[in-house]
């Protein structure tokens, strides 16, 4: 086995993890305000990189100025999913404001690649807010912190980590609806790292990243491809049975 190989493997799979954890990273964000696993990340992720394009080439701005403009306009997407969607469910089980997240998902996966077409190629004061609001919701309310706002503003900077996330690997992979599916690598490095753990995102990208590659370029060549695939679901399937607070995530327990 050629060391020097692992190590080119390991390499690049540990920078296409903190590519991974920027998806996560926006997961974590809304978590830690909210309580709210986030399944339309990977979407959000997807169409980050289809506004990138249609700025870039639709209305020929320069790409330097695109990125921003991008990014600008997600945070502002975040942020109306949130106000329209999301906070309609305040009160309601957590179970159906998840499955509101997975039906975003859906449409957006939908309705972006017909409306862009699939074919496109190359392409310190709200800190301490929103820490309060994930601490304790109901107690941050009490002495006057506007919980709404704190979770607006996660859902704003997810949808930013999340384009960045998407114009990066739509660079290099082309934009289509598949950058939805960076859905399940973080989701793998979110529950791994621990779902309040921002720390724990960073280090578990990194962990996914490289077992990803390694795996992929050590056992794809036996078994005849599709590693890649399988890795994170694995990791997922792994961390539940046998950590499910993640590496670095903090164990909740309710008195009844």
């Amino acid at each position: 086995m050629d060391s020097s190989l692992i190590i080119e493997l390991a390499i690049n799979g540990a920078l296409i993890g903190l590519m991974y954890a920027l998806v996560a990273l926006g997961i974590v964000l809304i978590y830690k305000t909210s309580g709210l696993a986030n399944l339309a990340q990977g979407a959000i992720a997807m169409t980050g990189a289809y506004v990138t394009w249609a700025i870039a080439y639709g209305v020929g701005a320069p790409i330097w100025l695109a990125i921003p403009l991008a990014l600008v306009l997600m945070f502002g997407v975040g942020m109306l999913i949130e106000r329209l969607a999301l906070r309609r469910m305040i009160g309601q089980p957590v179970i159906m404001a998840i499955m509101l997240t997975l039906g975003i998902e859906i449409m957006l996966r939908g309705l972006l690649p017909g409306m862009f077409g699939s074919a496109v190629k190359r392409l310190a004061r709200y800190g301490v807010v929103m820490r309060a609001v994930s601490d304790d919701q109901t107690a941050s309310w009490s002495v006057g912190i506007r919980g709404e706002r704190a979770i607006a503003i996660a859902w704003g900077l997810a949808a930013v980590t999340a384009a960045s996330a998407g114009i990066l690997w739509g660079a290099n992979q082309g934009v289509d609806w598949s950058l939805s599916l960076l859905l399940i690598k973080a989701l793998a490095i979110a529950i791994l790292g621990g779902l309040d753990s921002i720390v724990g995102v960073l280090i578990a990208g990194l962990i996914v990243g490289v077992v990803e590659s390694v795996a992929t370029g050590l056992i794809d060549p036996l078994v005849g491809g599709g590693t890649r695939d399988i890795a994170a679901s694995v990791i997922i399937l792994l961390t539940l049975l046998v950590k499910p607070h993640g590496l670095f995530g903090r164990e909740h327990i309710e008195r009844v």
